[in-house]
């Protein structure tokens, strides 16, 4: 199953096992030691975390293919979770196929290899289609409301998270220690890494509240922690999986953890208006997937021109 996987990507994938080995271990001492305290979304969240590493690990395993369809289900859901969220018009129903379908449409220019039209498909063409669509239904009655809702919708959900998986398919000879791979690994562990770091932070020490009017969670201790966090792990992880030095690493982890921390509080700040507290069910103690995503439509874009600025 490996065999077409870098040496260094295969390690980086044992290695999360690793890291989920010794969280399982850690929290099911918690539940032992103080079961007064009530560890159940930790455990939850364990659970969550190890059948995501599996299965992006089987993508990332498979072929570059199978990746590239994995990541386009993941806007599927993600995009899906948000039409649910939001109001939408009965005349808009149809439209919302056309928007769906871009998703196919964006993820075939990168498997083609596209950055030409990967780049303007959903910013340009789809900007320009869907208002055309919705005025030939003639219904003008929160018109602006509904056109800026799906796109925004579209651009965070596809556009921003097809960064993502545009990095599998840039060219090897940029990033000769582990390839596509490595730069998506890269991305994909400091993002969470960051969420979870913050959060961990925010437990231990937090104090200030960070953005108490969008995510009374989220603390200025949390945040500095994650960022700290992420940073050092950057500096440990850049040279198995990037050709980034000490430099390039830094400026990735710091670039990553504020980005990351800017998504979390953009998309609490559409939850919070739209009154609800996840955007969905489907991973027991995070939430849904654009909960869990919601860091990645932010670092995914501008890690992804980073990388293609200096490297390509």
């Amino acid at each position: 199953m490996f065999d077409g996987v870098l040496p260094n990507v295969q390690w980086a994938l044992a290695g999360l096992y690793g890291v989920l080995a010794v969280a399982s271990a850690v929290t099911f001492a918690l539940v032992r030691l103080q079961p007064h305290r009530g560890f159940r979304e930790l455990v939850l969240r364990v659970k969550s975390w190890w059948v995501m590493v599996t299965l992006f690990a089987l993508a990332m395993a498979l072929s570059p293919t199978v990746s590239l369809i994995f990541l386009g289900v993941v806007s599927f859901l993600a995009l899906k979770e948000y039409l649910s969220l939001i109001p939408t018009r009965r005349a808009d129903r149809r439209v919302l196929l056309w928007a769906y379908l871009a998703i196919p449409i964006q993820y075939y220019w990168i498997g083609a290899e596209r950055y030409g039209f990967f780049i303007i498909w959903i910013p340009v063409y789809m900007f320009l289609l869907l208002p055309a669509i919705m005025v030939g239904h003639g219904n003008t009655q929160g018109f602006l409301r509904a056109a800026g809702s799906l796109h925004w919708g579209l651009m965070t959900c596809v556009f921003s998270l097809s960064h993502a998986a545009f990095l599998l398919v840039l060219p090897e000879e940029g990033n000769p220690v582990a390839g596509g791979a490595g730069w998506l690994l890269f991305l994909v562990v400091l993002t969470q890494a960051n969420d979870v770091g913050q959060y961990l932070w925010g437990k231990m020490l937090g104090r200030t509240k960070a953005a108490p009017a969008v995510s009374p969670g989220k603390t200025v201790e949390g945040f500095l922690g994650g960022m700290a966090t992420t940073t050092v792990l950057a500096l440990l992880i850049a040279p198995y999986l990037t050709p980034f030095d000490w430099r390039f690493a830094a400026v990735a982890g710091l670039s990553i953890a504020f980005a990351g921390f800017i998504g979390d509080v953009t998309v609490s700040a559409i939850k919070r208006d739209l009154g609800v507290k996840d955007s969905g069910s489907l991973l027991p103690g995070h939430g849904g997937i654009l909960d869990r995503v919601d860091s990645l439509t932010y670092t995914a874009p501008l890690f992804f021109h980073y990388v293609r600025y200096f490297y390509y």
